[in-house]
C-alpha cells in the first residue's frame, strides 16, 4: 500500500489556556480569524465552564484541567491568559510539553522570572512571546516607519496616558496576590510604547506611586523615563480614572499623536495625525492618516504562527518582554 507523505504543517493548532474574558471576547476570536491557524481545545478549572467557552466561541475541544490541554499532541502552541502570577508556572510548563505560548503581559512578576520563563522555552525549542498586540497594528507600523523616516526630526519625548476605572476587590487586577494594580495591568504598555519608540532603555527613572490603602495595589502611578541622548518618556496610568488612552510624540521637526494607541477597536478606522512644519501652534501643518479597520489580535496570531511555521524568530523577541519587566521593578521602588 502506497503511504502519501505528510506535506509540511500548513497551520498552527492552538489551545487556550483559561476561559478569561480577554481570550473569550478578543484574543480567541482573533487567532479563530487568522488564515494560518485554529483553536482547536481550550481549557479550565472548571470542565463545565470549559464546556460553555468551546461550545460559545465553536472550538472542538474543552479540558477541566490545564494539564490535560498540555498532554495533548493535536496542539502545537498555546494562549495564555491567566492571572499575572501564574504566567511562569504554565509557561514553563507548557515549554516541557512541547507548545510554543504567547502569554498575555505582563509576561511575568519579575525580570527575574521572565527570564526564567525565556530560558525554559528555549531549552524546550519552543518559541515565546509577549501579547503586545498593539505593536502588530497598521497605525503603529506606520508610525514607527515615519518616526524611523525622520519625518518628525529626532525624538525628544514621549508622553501617554492609560486608564479605566476598576474599584473591585475581587477583580484580579485589584489583588495584590495575583500581582495586579495599575502599572502592571496598563503602564506595561506605556513603558513599551516608550522604549519601542525611543528603541532603547532607560538610564534613569523617577516615579511617584499611590496605593489603594485598603488593597495594596498601586491605582495611580507616573513616571519618568530618561534615555540616553537626553530624550525622555512621561506617562502616568491609573486604574481609578474615566476611561482613556493616548500618546503623543515629539521631535526636533514635528508630532505624532495616535488616537487610539493600545485597545484599538477591529471594526473601526483608525487614525494618527503628523504634524512637520506650518506655523505651530497657530496653524500647524498636519496630516491625517486613515486606516482601515484591522484586527491586531488576528495580526499578532498570524505573525506568532508564521514564525512558528517558518521556524523564523518571533516579530518581538522575549528580550524584550524582559527589559519591560526591569523597568516595572524599577518603578515601583523609584518612588
Amino acid at each position: 500500500m502506497d503511504i502519501e507523505p505528510v506535506g509540511p504543517m500548513t497551520k498552527v493548532r492552538w489551545g487556550v489556556m483559561s476561559t478569561a474574558k480577554i481570550g473569550m471576547t478578543k484574543v480567541t476570536p482573533g487567532i479563530q480569524r487568522a488564515g494560518n491557524s485554529e483553536v482547536v481545545a481550550i481549557a479550565s478549572r472548571d470542565a463545565l465552564q470549559a464546556d460553555a467557552a468551546a461550545k460559545r466561541l465553536g472550538i472542538p475541544s474543552a479540558y477541566g484541567s490545564y494539564e490535560e490541554l498540555l498532554a495533548d499532541p493535536e496542539i502545537d502552541a498555546v494562549y495564555i491568559p491567566l492571572p499575572n502570577d501564574l504566567h511562569a508556572d504554565w509557561t514553563i510548563k507548557a515549554a516541557e510539553a512541547g507548545k510554543h505560548v504567547l502569554c498575555e503581559k505582563p509576561l511575568a512578576i519579575s525580570e527575574a522570572q521572565a527570564s526564567e520563563m525565556a530560558d525554559a522555552c528555549s531549552k524546550s525549542g519552543v518559541k515565546l512571546a509577549e501579547a503586545f498586540m498593539y505593536r502588530h497594528h497598521p497605525s503603529w507600523v506606520e508610525a514607527l516607519r515615519l518616526i524611523r523616516s525622520g519625518v518628525i526630526g529626532d525624538v525628544q519625548a514621549v508622553q501617554s496616558w492609560f486608564s479605566y476605572f476598576n474599584d473591585d476587590p475581587t477583580n484580579i487586577r485589584n489583588r495584590t496576590e495575583n500581582h495586579g494594580g495599575a502599572l502592571m495591568d496598563i503602564g506595561c504598555y506605556n513603558i513599551n510604547v516608550s522604549r519601542m519608540v525611543f528603541d532603547s532603555e532607560p538610564t534613569r527613572i523617577h516615579s511617584a506611586v499611590r496605593r489603594d490603602p485598603v488593597m495594596g495595589i498601586d491605582i495611580l502611578t507616573s513616571a519618568v523615563l530618561e534615555f540616553d541622548g537626553g530624550g525622555q518618556a512621561t506617562f502616568t496610568c491609573s486604574t481609578r480614572a474615566e476611561d482613556d488612552q493616548r500618546v503623543h510624540i515629539v521631535g526636533t521637526k514635528g508630532r505624532i499623536e495616535i488616537e487610539i494607541p493600545f485597545n484599538i477597536p477591529p471594526d473601526l478606522e483608525t487614525r494618527i495625525r503628523v504634524t512637520s512644519g506650518g506655523n505651530p501652534p497657530v496653524a500647524p501643518d498636519t496630516v491625517t492618516v486613515t486606516f482601515p479597520p484591522a484586527d491586531q489580535y488576528t495580526i499578532q496570531a498570524e505573525l506568532f504562527a508564521q514564525a512558528i511555521l517558518d521556524g523564523t524568530p518571533v516579530v518581538v523577541g522575549v528580550e524584550d518582554a524582559i527589559a519591560n519587566m526591569a523597568v516595572i521593578e524599577a518603578i515601583l521602588t523609584a518612588f
